[in-house]
Parts: C-alpha cells; structure tokens; sequence
C-alpha cells in the first residue's frame, strides 16, 4: 500500500503545520478535528488508503485577488481579497464573506475548514467554503462601502454562481453589503440568480435570515440541557457579542425562561445584573446596527448597568454561556473561571471561539459543550433555505422555517448524540459533531475516487 495516513497523530499535525506555516488559525481548527478523526478512523482502512482526512486538509482551491476602490476624499485605496472553496464532495461550495481587519488567508481557510464540516451536519447538500477581505467596513461612509462591495464582487464574481459557490454575509457583512454585491453581481452577468444569501426579503430573501445562528445555538443549547432533564427556565446567561447572533441568542434566552446579564463588544462588556430584557435587546440591536454605536453606551441608557473596558465577560457567575463574537475570544483560564463559577453548558455561536485549551477544559470537566460547526450551524442551514427557495421561485412562511429549523437543530444533536456519547451520562458534543461531519464528507469522497 503507498504511504497513507498510517502515521501517528503527532506526525499527521506536524505534517499539516510544515504545509502551512505560520497559519495558526488553520492548524489550530484541524487539531481540533484531528483529535477526535484518529481514533474514529484507525481501523478503517478505505479512509487510510485513500488518504481521506490528508485531502480534506488542503482545500480545493484558494483565491486572491487585488481589490482597489477610491475613498470619499478621491485618494486610491488598495485591499486583498480571497475565497477558500475547501470542499464541494456534498454540494456546492457554501460560507460567508468576512470583512475585518484581522482577515487573512489563515483565518479564512480555518473558516472554510470548519464549514464543510458545519454544513454536512445540517443534512442539506452543501459544500465548505468562506471568503473575505481585509477591508474595516467601521468609519467609512455608506458610498465607500458601497464602492468597495462592487469592487470585491467585479473580482469574486469570476468565481461563484448558484450551482459552483453560495457565498453569504459573516463579520462586517450585512444585508446593506451583500445587496451591493448582489446588484453588481447582476450589473456584470445580466443573472438574476441564487448566487448570494441573506438577501433583502424583496429580492430572493429569507425570512428569520437573521434570527437563525443566534437562535439555532440556543436551540442546541436547550436539546443539551434537556439530555439532564433540564432547560432554560430560569437560568442565567453570560453572552459575548452585541451584533446579529448574539442578540438574536439574548431574545430566545429570554422567550425561553432565561436571564441574559451581559453582552460585548471589541471595546468592553456590559453587565446588567436587573437582567436584558426584550426591551433592551431591541435598543441594542437600534444602537448597534442603525447608530453603529458602542456597547459601552448601554450604560447611559440603563444605569443599573456597568461597563468594563478591554475584557470579556467570563468572569461573570452564570448558569450557561454562549460566546457568540469571535474567533478565541474564550481562553484556558476563561474557561476554568466559568467552569469554577458553576457553568454548566456553553453553546457556541461564533466560529471556534474556545481556543484548544478552554475546549480541553470544558471537556474534562464533562459540562455541556456544543462546538460552533453543530451550535451555531443554524446560520448556514437557513442560507441553504434560501438556496431552495430561491430555486423554486418560491418563499416559505416564517413557522414554517422556524419549525424547519427546530427540526435541523434536532437532527443536528441527534447525530452529535450517535457518535459522542461517552456512557455514564457524558456526551462529547465535539467528538460527535467532528466524526458525523467528517463520515458524510469522507464517505461522498470515497464514491468519487481520487479527485
């Protein structure tokens, strides 16, 4: 037999860290997966043979590209834009578009890993991808964002299309930027098609498009609980974020029973000891998406809150925690904090926000904890509604999808349950989640032959 993936963990990542140097982000996330794979598939030798978990590491392709667009002040400014299709074996390629400052194409590829296998637990027919730019959407001007929507998609449109790629918004990628790139999408091709999601409800769009990955995560979190004869009544909740998910995953806390005491952002966290209610979820969601403003204004207008400047909220005793901002946000130490404060589930709502180290904590403590390719995997699989819906010509109701994605979440679980339970009432979600994501990729690799 020719050299296959008969080597030892150790081997294996040190081969994968000589391949990407300096792509920490990357290596980190297929560590992860790696951990959990290599005992799952040592005594199957069609995956050895086939080099299935080698091929999966290198994506099928990785684009960049130059994206230059003119400020409001005239002058030329030049950013880099990419988009890593990691994997198709099950379905188009299918991941958000990130703009951040922080984006490179280490993040970007540990972003894409990560989908393929996020969309093979949704059930639907969705391949891994993700791309983005460099660019700060923050303090520019509606025109210069508009601009540079239209320069970035004049490049990327070369690359997707309803059946190739699906690419949808992530960080710094809303509604307002991808109708800008879908309407330079449509200048270009002359297409009116499905290429984009998380469209405008009047042009191809979704309903609950917004509320899914926050709720999705809390849906998982709920089925958790439930696995203890537990659920959310009455319980309190730390969450990181202040934007789309974590705002969303507030308000079904909240519907479910639960108290929400904190929310973030780059700058600080606020804790608001009363509780955040309805009420003031809606003034976050109006503070942040319309006046772009701060979270530290919260305060201003809800004085029983405090602000604290430059940390996280990890410290804050609470009975669950949904880190729903970005990626390791959440560290070793945090995690025994929370662990030590009596947390007894976190629920992922943002990508890989628990570096190695918390995971191996939360994990040894054998508390509930929902990794974000299952948690937060109600994001993609509404954007894969939308797929639907806009293949058909048709939009479904909002109970409708809303029980679709209940139902998703569920399936999602379910298969987290089949491969992850460790007996003694232990489920290890990120075990589960990694081998049932991994089989379904693996084995539509396996039928295509060495491609």
């Amino acid at each position: 037999m020719a050299v296959s993936e008969h080597v030892d963990f150790n081997q294996f990542m040190e081969g994968v860290k000589r391949r990407n140097p300096y792509q920490t982000e990357f290596v980190q996330a297929v560590q992860e997966v790696a951990e959990d794979i290599f005992d799952f598939i040592q005594d199957k030798e069609e995956y050895h043979a086939q080099q299935i978990l080698r091929r999966m590491t290198e994506p099928d392709r990785v684009v960049s590209f130059r994206v230059c667009w003119e400020d409001d002040d005239g002058d030329i400014r030049v950013q880099r834009g990419w988009r890593v299709q990691n994997n198709n074996a099950i379905g188009p390629y299918k991941g958000g578009i990130r703009f951040h400052p922080s984006v490179n194409e280490s993040v970007l590829k540990f972003l894409a890993f990560e989908q393929t296998f996020k969309n093979a637990l949704t059930g639907l027919p969705l391949g891994g991808g993700k791309g983005g730019s460099n660019f700060n959407p923050k303090g520019k001007s509606v025109r210069e964002i508009m601009r540079f929507c239209q320069s970035f998609m004049t490049e990327l449109y070369r690359h997707i299309g309803a059946d190739v790629d699906v690419p949808a918004g992530d960080i710094g990628v809303g509604g307002r930027e991808i109708g800008y790139m879908f309407g330079q999408y449509k200048r270009i091709t002359n297409q009116f098609t499905g290429v984009l999601t998380g469209k405008g409800l009047e042009w191809g769009g979704s309903l609950i498009r917004t509320e899914e990955t926050g709720y999705g995560a809390v849906y998982f979190l709920a089925s958790m609980l439930a696995t203890r004869g537990e659920d959310l009544t009455g319980k309190t909740a730390v969450i990181s974020g202040s934007g789309n998910v974590a705002t969303h995953a507030a308000e079904k806390i909240v519907q479910l029973g639960g108290k929400v005491l904190t929310l973030s952002d780059s700058g600080g966290f606020i804790h608001d000891p009363d509780g955040i209610n309805q009420e003031k979820i809606d003034w976050v969601k109006t503070h942040k998406t319309h006046r772009r403003g701060r979270i530290e204004e919260y305060v201003d207008a809800f004085p029983g809150a405090t602000f604290t400047a430059g940390k996280t909220p990890w410290g804050v005793p609470c009975d669950v925690a949904l880190p729903c901002a970005t990626q390791n946000e959440l560290l070793g130490d945090d995690a025994r904090v929370l662990v030590a404060n009596g947390c007894k589930a976190v629920s992922e709502g943002a990508n890989m926000p628990t570096d190695l180290a918390g995971v191996h904590v939360f994990k040894n403590a054998k508390i509930l904890f929902a990794p974000g390719k299952a948690a937060n995997a109600g994001g993609v699989a509404v954007s894969g509604l939308e797929m639907s819906q806009n293949s058909g010509r048709r939009s479904w109701k909002e109970d409708e999808l809303q029980q679709m994605l209940k139902d998703i979440m569920a399936d999602i679980h379910k298969s987290c349950l089949k491969y992850g339970d460790q007996g003694g009432g232990y489920v290890d979600y990120v075990k589960g989640a990694n081998i049932a994501g991994f089989k379904k990729v693996a084995d539509a690799m396996l039928a295509f032959g060495v491609v």
